[in-house]
């Protein structure tokens, strides 16, 4: 199992990552769907090659070919959004607040799955990234959507948790160089 492989290739100083990994993983709540479309999207944001490697099989067993691609564009689309919002929202210059995107996102709203799951793998890849206008806007479609907080909550502690030990392994395999 992937997760197994994740877990021991982490070194003994982060054996709070171990424990969370397989806690966030192996004991989530979610639906399937909405947990392995999670992993995804967040393996793919934690640009860990190692972490992406060993978790897209488990995710690819796990998903629907619609729901593995939206899982995709999530974290595709969201690289992107995550960027413009964050940086739109960080500019002193309140007048870029109004001025037209003019990005292409059509997926957000034809996803290839429920909207709901989508959202969701939107909301952790935005909390990868930092985005916090990207959260809210993510956290309030979920809740106006009757998503509880612990649902939402649990999506971004899998990307916390993801995307620590990305940072991790990558970091060990610069030092092992």
């Amino acid at each position: 199992m992937a997760l197994d492989e994740l877990k021991s290739a982490l070194p003994d100083y982060a054996k709070d990552l171990k424990l969370n990994l397989g806690s966030v993983i192996g004991n989530s709540e979610l639906p399937q769907q909405q947990l392995w479309g999670t992993v995804l999207a967040c393996a793919i944001a934690s640009r860990s090659p190692k972490v992406l490697r060993e978790l897209e099989p488990e995710a690819r067993e796990n998903l629907s070919p619609e729901a593995y691609t939206a899982a995709k564009s999530a974290a595709a689309v969201m690289a992107m959004n995550n960027v413009f919002y964050r940086t739109r929202h960080l500019l002193s210059d309140p007048e870029y607040g109004t001025l037209r995107a003019g990005l292409r996102m059509n997926v957000i709203g034809n996803p290839g799955v429920e909207k709901v799951d989508f959202e969701l793998w939107s909301l952790a890849v935005s909390a990868v990234n930092g985005c916090g206008q990207c959260l809210d806007s993510h956290e309030q479609v979920l809740r106006k959507a009757g998503v509880d907080r612990e649902t939402v909550q649990e999506a971004f502690k899998i990307a916390a948790v993801i995307q620590a030990v990305g940072t991790t392994l990558d970091a060990e395999a610069v030092l092992a160089e």
